[in-house]
């Protein structure tokens, strides 16, 4: 197993709160992803790799790879990798995979992003995706957290991506980012679940309530937050791709 595992270097650390931080890691050259897959990343504990699932930030064009992570005081892992400084090595492995994909979902008009904490790493990626502006008409973003400082990435998403000089026009035009918070004030407020059924999420953003016919899910969370979101748009007549056979939504 050792032999699909790379070596690579940290080039960057960010904290954003006391749960939750991203790093960048150097690439090998032969690392081939698409938008949305995720790797196993990992570092040496006791002589030998200890590897965790992590979806790449970062889309597959840059240089380099981004991470976001929690930190978990006793994780076997996060509780070392939490630590982490610029010029530490980690292990990434050699075969990205993963089901957000924009390719195992039906041709819509709206593509909406459903993510809760860590969940949003995937698409971070995504939204850097000049192909993903041209599919759709809308992307929406949304954020789950608990905690306003839970909201990584938010000045990225508000602030600079819409000046990317490749396709900051079609950011501005056609990406919608919708955080909301559940344990703070904040202008949005309560879980994505609640919001999607009360329709509250919808009309917030000026749409009407999601439909098959149009709409396109991707989903990232905790296994229960998965649940229910799926039950949510099963109820509404969406199908889940599964085996990469396209249909409404995926889950990961």
């Amino acid at each position: 197993a050792v032999a699909s595992l790379s070596t690579q270097s940290v080039t960057a650390v960010h904290h954003w709160n006391e749960s939750l931080f991203s790093f960048k890691t150097t690439r090998d050259r032969s690392l081939r992803f698409e938008n949305g897959h995720f790797v196993m990343l990992g570092m040496q504990v006791e002589g030998k790799p200890l590897m965790r699932a992590y979806s790449i930030a970062s889309p597959n064009y840059e240089e380099e790879l981004e991470f976001l992570s929690i930190k978990v005081p006793d994780g076997p892992l996060t509780s070392r990798l939490q630590n982490i400084k610029v010029g530490d090595e980690v292990f990434v492995s050699s075969k990205p995979t993963g089901t957000l994909v924009a390719d195992h979902l039906l041709p819509g008009r709206n593509l909406y992003l459903i993510s809760t904490g860590t969940g949003l790493a995937p698409f971070i990626s995504i939204i850097q995706d000049p192909e993903v502006y041209e599919k759709y008409d809308r992307i929406i973003l949304t954020h789950g957290v608990r905690y306003v400082s839970e909201l990584a990435y938010q000045g990225f998403i508000s602030d600079v991506l819409p000046g990317n000089e490749f396709f900051g026009d079609e950011v501005k035009e056609k990406l919608i980012y919708y955080p909301t918070v559940t344990r703070e004030e904040f202008r949005n407020q309560g879980r994505l679940t609640d919001l999607m059924t009360s329709g509250k999420l919808f009309s917030d953003i000026g749409l009407d309530k999601a439909d098959p016919a149009t709409d396109r899910f991707m989903i990232c969370g905790s296994p229960s937050m998965l649940k229910d979101t799926c039950a949510i748009l099963d109820g509404w007549g969406f199908e889940e791709s599964r085996h990469g056979i396209q249909a409404h939504y995926v889950i990961e």
